[in-house]
């Protein structure tokens, strides 16, 4: 049986999953931090189109717990929490850089959305889904936050992170074209039916857009 804490949270959150002994964990490359001497790692190709434009790493990690168990510790890239997700069958939707590891039985998939739909929500024009059953672990930039849908709710598309089977959602236009140009507040998504979604309180565009105003600029002569 997986076993796993999480510690440090909600800004530098740290990962452990103990692996069974002679079983596998796959972990999203680049992000083990520790691992114990009976566990042994190779890269795995998981390329192709889909995930060189998500700009996701070609590979994923396999480490194998090899006659004994041993523990696996990761540290994702962003600054923030990490979520978990318990698969019974179901499937399960992530942002494409939200994605840390998953256990055998959860199959990976990155899933092309409408045009409009990756155009405009933030996300790319991929989610990553996973569907079957075991572990899901998940990571958000900033704390992480679960809310129920129950009806319509409308959410920053910078700030999704994932959501469950039974969720769906379309993009929509918040106020007028000043808010679209000016306001940053242009298009968000619309979600409904009946589930879970979970967002981040950060959003990436945002410390990028900051940090931007720093930046050096060269003179022209």
């Amino acid at each position: 049986m997986y076993t796993h804490k999480i510690e440090h949270q909600h800004e530098f959150s740290l990962l452990t999953v103990n692996i069974p002994a002679n079983q596998k964990l796959m972990v999203e490359a680049g992000a083990m931090a520790t691992m114990s001497t009976t566990v042994s790692m190779k890269a795995l190709f998981k390329g192709g189109i889909r995930r060189f434009f998500t700009g996701e790493s070609l590979f994923i990690s396999e480490f194998t717990a090899d006659q004994v168990a041993g523990e696996v510790a990761i540290a994702p890239g962003v600054t923030g929490d990490i979520g978990h997700k318990k698969l019974n069958g179901e499937k399960f939707y992530l942002a494409s850089s939200s994605y840390v590891a998953h256990t055998p039985g959860v199959s990976y998939a990155t899933k092309f959305q409408k045009l409009s739909q990756g155009l405009i929500s933030g996300a790319g024009w991929f989610l990553v889904e996973m569907s079957g059953t075991g572990d899901v672990w998940f990571n958000s930039y900033g704390a992480l936050v679960e809310m129920d849908v129950t009806d319509n709710m409308i959410l920053d598309n910078g700030h999704i992170v994932a959501f469950t089977q039974g969720v769906e959602y379309e993009i929509i236009r918040l106020g007028g074209y000043k808010s679209l140009f000016f306001s940053g507040e242009g298009f968000v998504c619309k979600f409904s039916g009946s589930g879970k979604v979970y967002f981040q309180t950060k959003k990436p565009a945002s410390l990028i857009g900051w940090a931007d105003r720093f930046r050096p600029v060269k003179k022209q002569n």
